[in-house]
């Protein structure tokens, strides 16, 4: 059977931490946790299930954090989890079933992360495979009869066992500030970052949200090594920015760049909202419906659905009371 640490960072979590740490506590062969700066209960629940809580300064690199709870770790595997995750009872099992047969040669298991629709400020699916328990030191194989090589890449198992994720609040505004973070202390915007930040922002950003990232996808626009797929996402933020300031021809130059390309379902979603705005609702119904059926969302899945679905029966209303 393998040995396994749970890792945690967390700050003012007393509304959750408890019932994470009770689905994983009796499972778990030892528990570390970094506080980064909590004022409420979270530092006194945490000791009341592992002496290694430890003071960790926030920098505002998640990263940073991470690596440091995991220093402190000394078995086999590390479990990550976040304080508003937790097993319940029939995942419980499946996680100790897969802790007794669990081979050495397997160095990553994913798990199904699942929250639901109104609780998640970025991703479009309720289930998807995360990595949460990984080898603490990992080992090297070679590999292939002849011409043998070292094999690098991980080998990784994709478990059944469903993590439910129920944050008590939305965490959105402090995720999109650290993201714009990293541009203002001068470092580059890494793809999956990137299309992380474009994505949270459709799912969860306010006016402020878009007008705080506008300056670095305008950067993005400027780039000659950003891929298709970086600009086609800064072309749909641009293109929100520029239609809720009122710069009409930023918004169409912006959605016109991305017809060059295959249309995504946010620019068809924004160019219904515009027209319906102005009260073409005849135009806009033409962009709903391109929206809901002729292109797809890559950033916000509700964009080839729910978002141009409700664009559609409003228009269609006031169309004929015009």
């Amino acid at each position: 059977m393998v040995t396994i640490s749970l890792c945690m960072i967390v700050k003012n979590e007393e509304a959750v931490l408890k019932r994470c740490l009770d689905s994983l506590s009796d499972i778990v062969d030892e528990i570390i946790i970094a506080d980064t700066g909590s004022t409420d209960g979270t530092k006194e629940i945490a000791l009341e299930y592992t002496k290694q809580v430890y003071d960790f300064v926030w920098t505002g690199d998640f990263s940073k954090a991470r690596n440091f709870v995991s220093s402190k770790a000394t078995k086999e595997y590390i479990y990550t989890a976040d304080a508003d995750e937790y097993l319940d009872e029939e995942n419980r099992e499946k996680l100790k079933r897969l802790k007794s047969i669990l081979l050495p040669e397997v160095e990553i298991v994913q798990m199904l992360y699942c929250t639901p629709p109104e609780l998640s400020t970025v991703y479009n699916f309720e289930k998807e495979y995360r990595p949460k328990l990984y080898r603490r030191l990992r080992t090297f194989t070679w590999i292939d009869p002849i011409h043998e090589t070292l094999r690098t890449d991980p080998l990784v198992f994709d478990s059944e066992i469903e993590i439910q994720h129920r944050p008590a609040g939305n965490h959105a505004s402090r995720d999109l500030e650290a993201m714009a973070n990293i541009f203002k202390n001068g470092q580059r915007i890494s793809k999956k970052i990137h299309h992380m930040y474009a994505m949270e922002l459709f799912r969860s950003g306010t006016d402020y949200d878009f007008c705080n990232a506008a300056q670095i996808f305008m950067q993005t626009m400027e780039q000659d090594d950003r891929s298709i797929d970086e600009i086609k996402e800064a072309i749909c933020v641009l293109a929100r920015y520029h239609r809720i300031t009122g710069n009409i021809s930023g918004f169409f130059s912006n959605a016109l760049k991305d017809a060059v390309t295959e249309p995504s379902a946010e620019i068809c979603c924004e160019l219904g909202m515009y027209y319906e705005s102005v009260g073409n609702y005849k135009e806009a119904l033409i962009w709903y419906q391109n929206a809901l059926t002729e292109t797809e969302s890559i950033l916000d899945i509700r964009t080839s659905g729910e978002f141009p679905e409700k664009g559609l029966e409003r228009c269609k209303k006031l169309w004929t009371k015009k």
